[in-house]
């Protein structure tokens, strides 16, 4: 019996998200790994398929810098949708079968998957033939509302991207799009046709039993993801704050990073931070939890090796005194457009504006 190893990885930054896509598929490809089904959510972002049209983004680009929310161009069907928090993003990265090798087959599949997630909700939902997604209401119905977008790419068999549920989804950033290009019909979430949250873990712990059983497959758990921490020093205020960059040595690297590190057994993420502090820079000083966690691949391996990275702040006086590391060979205090410019990973860059907004508020 085929076997789907579902990942369930919370924030995923939207870029991480397609990495992770590209190695799974490659490692599957390749047989070195087995089916898996990616349950995440992302921030905000606005996506655009192969068949999208520019015009369906109603939003100007202010407004979206205001809301936080970014735009990519994807390799997938349909037209611009959008994900955020609250949503349940899943990315089906399947090796279809002979026996399974078509698309509309696929499609009604991750349809039905996602229906019977919803009737253990007691809410009834199907596909609209004429439109992606899974519906609840008639076709022509004045209030016809989409509940799931689906959008899927398949390669010689081997599937990517996938769906989007809303959950307890903010439903205003859909002002922003005409979502899929559709006009006529509305959007929904599962809490707003309750009438209450819903426990995002429970829906998808659903979501996986719900696709293994479509897809005669066994359901394994993955293991643990490895933690990390993340640290971003910061000295002075507004315009004149400083972020500390550490450059890695040459036989780790030889980029400029905030500090990191692995969380060593028995310690909590703040104990890490505190530990990383003092070891890379001699600082003795207590990190603010900036309440950013977030999943990636670590590097290029196949299979891919999962991190979960927990962000902190440290704001120190201006005459601190840096003493590096073992793991460091240079340190210079940037600004912060200088910082996120050098910055090669988007979680680094995040915890590099949220340390910022912490330490100047």
């Amino acid at each position: 019996m085929n076997s789907i190893t579902v990942y369930r990885l919370g924030r995923v930054e939207y870029e991480d998200g397609l990495e992770l896509m590209r190695l799974f598929s490659e490692s599957r490809r390749q047989g070195l790994s087995g089916d898996v089904l990616l349950l995440l959510e992302h921030p905000p972002v606005l996506t655009l398929g192969r068949a999208a049209k520019r015009e369906n983004i109603v939003a100007t680009d202010e407004r979206l810098a205001s809301e936080g929310v970014e735009v990519f161009e994807t390799n997938r069907g349909g037209d611009v949708t959008y994900h955020g928090p609250g949503q349940l993003v899943g990315y089906p990265l399947f090796l279809l079968p002979k026996e399974r090798h078509d698309v509309r087959r696929y499609v009604r599949d991750v349809e039905r998957s996602i229906m019977q997630v919803l009737a253990r909700w007691g809410i009834t939902a199907g596909p609209i033939p004429k439109w992606p997604g899974v519906w609840i209401g008639e076709e022509g119905a004045p209030d016809t509302r989409k509940v799931a977008a689906i959008g899927v790419h398949l390669s010689r068999w081997l599937t990517t991207h996938g769906f989007a549920l809303n959950v307890n989804t903010r439903l205003e950033h859909f002002q922003l799009i005409v979502p899929c290009g559709i006009r006529e019909a509305g959007v929904t979430s599962m809490q707003r046709e309750l009438g209450r949250p819903v426990p995002m873990a429970e829906v998808e712990d659903a979501i996986a039993d719900s696709f293994c059983a479509v897809f005669d497959s066994q359901r394994v758990d993955a293991p643990a993801p490895m933690r990390t921490v993340s640290v971003a020093v910061v000295r002075g205020h507004g315009p004149e704050a400083r972020v500390l960059l550490v450059r890695r040595t040459p036989a780790r690297g030889g980029f400029w990073q905030v500090l990191t590190g692995r969380l060593e057994l028995g310690e909590s993420p703040a104990q890490a931070a505190a530990r990383e502090l003092e070891e890379e820079t001699g600082l003795r000083l207590t990190p603010t939890d900036l309440h950013y966690r977030h999943a990636f691949a670590l590097g290029n391996m196949l299979p891919p090796k999962l991190v979960e990275e927990n962000g902190f702040a440290v704001h120190c006086a201006p005459d601190a005194e840096v003493r590096l590391g073992p793991e460091h060979d240079a340190f210079e205090w940037v600004d912060v457009p200088t910082a996120l410019q050098r910055l090669p990973f988007r979680g680094l860059r995040e915890t590099v504006k949220r340390a910022v907004a912490a330490t100047t508020a």
